[in-house]
């Protein structure tokens, strides 16, 4: 298991091009690596862009970096919400979906309004199966006994703007421990690991952070085998213009980006990474972005698909999401906690 630390600020405010350097690395993308020459021909096709959705922000592009276009723009977002934070029922008054499913079941459609495809990875008509993906029985009884939710941090290090020494608390860290508050205040039983585990010997390190990661939620499911659901809350990092913000119930709300490992190349499955649960995490991530764009809609950036597995092979119910970037204060990070928790909700309640 990671020792537990507080994250340092300083350490947490890296720039884009080290991010891109230090390679956020799958357990044994080493010995991929030894293998084929996959990231000198799949991984360095954005350098700047590495685990961001930045590939869906290129200005030439046009739109609003981040912003997924759909016939709720413009609809108060204030009306969708009776209260978010603090609510234990529901706080989000039933909507008709935004999407027919006629719509969704159209390939191309899909992947161009809600999925962004990094140059690593393919998806397929055959994976990305709309009916099949929001048809999936995902839900959860809070009632059973023993912890139902794990919150971690692969890159605990990460830290919003105004991160310092009088807000050592602005760093995904942070964020966390309000998702769980909320989470508790619905039902659910929530483990918060705090571990660090990006940072070695007091340096900031990447290289086998989701190899420390998987070492410590591996034995956290262990001991903790009722736990049926998996985040792991990362924030993203953009161009030093950009802030990734939403207006949502009348508060500056931080965008947040739902990503999936498909543990596949354009040239086939990487066999040494299976993962068992591929179809239920894209599932989950579906689920919770079109209940995103129904009831918080321009808040929810494309999901991300990337080749690795990012130990989404956990659980069925796994997701990695991006919460804000290195420009959102920590504020509007801790606000995008509020309707992630109603969606999550949602889904987890089949509702």
């Amino acid at each position: 298991m990671a020792f537990s630390l507080s994250p340092l600020c300083r350490l947490g405010m890296e720039t884009l091009e080290e991010r891109s350097r230090e390679e956020s690395q799958d357990p044994a993308f080493a010995a991929y690596l030894e293998n084929r020459d996959f990231l000198a021909a799949y991984g360095r096709a954005a350098p700047a862009r590495e685990e961001s959705g930045e590939a869906e922000m290129d200005p030439a592009a046009g739109g609003d970096p981040g912003t997924v276009t759909d016939p709720a723009a413009g609809m108060d977002p204030a009306a969708a919400l009776t209260g978010l934070a603090g609510d234990g029922a529901g706080a989000v008054r039933e909507r008709e979906p935004v999407y027919s499913m006629e719509q969704l079941a159209d390939y191309d459609f899909l992947m161009k309004t809600f999925y962004s495809v990094h140059p690593s990875t393919t998806a397929g008509r055959e994976e990305m199966d709309a009916g099949e993906l929001l048809s999936q029985d995902l839900s959860l009884e809070k009632e059973e006994e023993g912890p139902q939710i794990l919150i971690y941090h692969s890159h605990s290090q990460e830290t919003y703007a105004d991160c310092g020494p009088d807000r050592p608390e602005a760093t995904v860290v942070g964020v966390g421990a309000y998702l769980a508050e909320l989470l508790r205040g619905k039902g659910y039983q929530v483990i918060h690991d705090t571990s660090v585990y990006d940072l070695r010997d007091g340096k900031l390190d990447r290289s086998q952070a989701y190899t420390y990661a998987l070492e410590g939620i591996t034995a956290i499911l262990q001991e903790h085998p009722s736990i049926e659901v998996v985040l792991d809350l990362h924030r993203d990092g953009v161009a030093e213009d950009q802030r990734l913000v939403a207006e949502v119930g009348g508060k500056p709300t931080a965008k947040i980006m739902f990503f999936n490992g498909m543990s596949q190349t354009p040239d086939g499955p990487i066999e040494y990474l299976p993962n068992p649960y591929r179809e239920q995490n894209l599932a989950f991530s579906l689920q919770m972005q079109m209940k995103a764009e129904t009831y918080f809609p321009g808040w929810a950036r494309k999901i991300y698909l990337k080749g690795l597995r990012y130990n989404l092979h956990v659980r069925p119910r796994s997701s990695l999401v991006e919460v804000g970037a290195q420009t959102n204060t920590f504020e509007e990070a801790k606000n995008a906690m509020e309707p992630l928790a109603e969606v999550l909700d949602m889904v987890l309640q089949g509702k």
